[in-house]
């Protein structure tokens, strides 16, 4: 199946409308199957904010988010691989994502996390892909 932009752009906002408010947790190790697999032996690194809104309008199914409030205290020591965004719940989660410090779908000012310290987030882009 292949879609227009106004689907993707449709689709794309719908979903990221779900982060309004919602939390960003960042992990080491490796990325679950999906985004509804359990978060086993990762460690969480961090945990940020969304705004409301969470991202800016998406152009061709590509959406970047909006400022999105830093983590003041990292909770460990580890290095960011991927990432869960959850709905303002704290517990529903939309997707999942790679995160780094390039290249990667979260970037981080810093991809090496040490405890205690400020994790900011450099760009975080989403995309819902046209086919």
């Amino acid at each position: 199946m292949k879609q227009s932009n106004e689907a993707v752009n449709a689709g794309a906002d719908a979903i990221l409308a779900l982060l309004n408010s919602g939390y960003l947790r960042v992990y080491d190790g490796s990325i679950p199957a999906t985004a509804n697999t359990a978060v086993t032996s990762q460690t969480l690194l961090a945990e940020l904010r969304y705004g409301s809104p969470a991202f800016g309008a998406a152009s061709a199914g590509v959406a970047s988010a909006n400022e999105i409030t830093q983590d003041a205290g990292a909770n460990a020591s580890g290095t960011a691989t991927w990432f869960r965004a959850l709905k303002s719940d704290g517990t529903t989660s939309v997707f999942d994502g790679t995160a780094g410090a390039s290249g990667t779908d979260l970037v981080l000012s810093d991809a090496a996390i040490v405890v205690g310290t400020v994790v900011r987030v450099t760009s975080h882009t989403y995309t819902l892909p046209k086919s």
